[in-house]
């Protein structure tokens, strides 16, 4: 049986190159933390692909409406590829 986790990644807690913002007040915090938040998003990946599940990650901003036909080609594409 296949196994497909889908993670949809807030533009800002998982540093998105498009529309993530780096917050000026407390910016050594802000560093740091989003900076873990990246660390463990590759750590789950690599940890479900090791036992066998397929990863697609999707950014907040593909969600909207004018995307959706990208967004369900990526999750087929896994289906069907890997």
């Amino acid at each position: 049986m296949m196994k497909l986790a889908v993670f949809v990644d807030g533009c800002f807690w998982h540093s998105c190159p498009k529309h993530g913002t780096k917050p000026a007040n407390n910016a050594a915090f802000w560093r740091k933390k989003l900076s873990a938040n990246k660390a463990r998003d590759r750590r789950v990946t690599r940890t479900l692909r090791r036992l066998g599940w397929r990863v697609v990650r999707i950014w907040e901003h593909e969600l909207a409406r004018k995307n959706e036909t990208r967004c369900v080609e990526k999750i087929r594409r896994k289906l069907s590829h890997g």
